[in-house]
């Protein structure tokens, strides 16, 4: 028996990009896919036009509450708020991303007083954001102070039926990455990690393996000092706190077959370290799933593809499986009765 779960609230995306054709694809095959019910905030006309794109016949529905949404989404595809911008695929505006900005800034805040069950959040342009505002380098970062957490709180997992993987810095500089490096920083993600696996996930005792930063995990110290003086540290650490963790793991030799059954969670120690595997791996099913927040947030884990917006070509795939996640998390905390889901 389903604990009931509010329905999830979607944001639009850079307009230009093919979030909206792939929420609209996401609908088209909800019952195929067994998705839960969503509403989107903004863009009514928008989601029309990009649903014709791709030749989907998608009735969309202006609705006046979130509440509505679970109602109609059998029948129609629900849109709250009258929010709109032209629909001009490949070619972003100033108006898109102003749009785009609403668009998050709504689903997040329904997300926040239980309006909805959580967030799943379509490709943004960041370039575009930064144009119209938005002080943050991602969405990520953006949810840690909606929520009010601190950003080293707030972890990027990259799922997928593969592989989860988790960058311990993130859009960061490879340069920067020795110096911004610390056991601190890595304990305290991967207490985030192994807690949110435990909650969202339901495994009942993750175990972490630990990537090394340098070739060959550094080779006893032979190819840099960081994997013996700050990573094996912090395993030691996590182990001592009855985590599972193991490390430092040559990178190059982590990700094989017969080695990715060892463990339920990847820690990188870099963005490309986590993301080239997992997109390898999971390109058109992986998700972007934000771990230590009081609210749910998913996203697909591709970008916004401007080159092959509204040629009815992007794969939705992943955002079917970021609904899909979303969903399920959702229903894991309504289970335990933890508040924000």
């Amino acid at each position: 028996m389903h604990t009931p779960v509010a329905p999830l609230a979607l944001s639009l995306g850079d307009p230009a990009g093919i979030g909206p054709e792939l929420i609209a694809e996401a609908w088209a095959r909800r019952e195929a896919e067994s998705l839960p019910p969503f509403f989107i905030v903004g863009g009514a006309s928008l989601l029309a036009q990009a649903a014709a794109s791709r030749g989907l016949s998608v009735k969309v529905s202006n609705i006046a509450a979130s509440a509505e949404a679970a109602s109609v989404f059998a029948s129609a595809l629900p849109v709250l708020g009258d929010q709109d911008a032209p629909h001009i695929p490949g070619e972003p505006t100033a108006d898109g991303a102003r749009l785009a900005l609403a668009s998050l800034e709504g689903a997040v805040r329904l997300a926040l007083d239980g309006s909805a069950g959580g967030v799943v959040t379509a490709p943004i342009a960041k370039a575009e954001l930064a144009n119209v505002g938005f002080a943050f380098p991602g969405q990520t970062e953006y949810l840690a102070a909606a929520c009010g957490i601190a950003a080293e709180d707030a972890v990027m997992m990259l799922a997928g039926p593969s592989l989860r993987a988790v960058p311990i810095t993130v859009h960061v500089a490879i340069a920067d990455v020795p110096h911004m490096l610390t056991t601190d920083l890595i304990c305290r993600r991967a207490r985030v990690v192994a807690t949110a696996l435990r909650r969202d996930f339901g495994i009942a005792s993750p175990r972490l393996a630990l990537c090394g930063l340098n070739p060959h995990a550094g080779e006893s110290g032979r190819m840099g000092r960081e994997d013996v003086q700050v990573i094996a540290p912090a395993v030691d650490m996590l182990r001592s706190e009855g985590i599972d963790a193991t490390g430092p793991h040559p990178a190059d030799t982590m990700f094989a077959p017969h080695k990715r059954g060892s463990y339920d969670v990847a820690l990188a120690m870099y963005h490309d370290q986590a993301l080239i595997p997992l997109k390898a791996l999971d390109f058109d099913s992986g998700v972007n799933v934000t771990l230590g927040l009081p609210i749910v947030r998913t996203s697909p884990d591709h970008g916004t593809a401007f080159d092959i917006a509204g040629k009815g070509i992007a794969d939705p795939g992943a955002m079917i499986a970021a609904i899909r996640m979303a969903g399920e998390i959702a229903r894991n905390r309504a289970r335990q009765g933890i508040s924000g889901a």
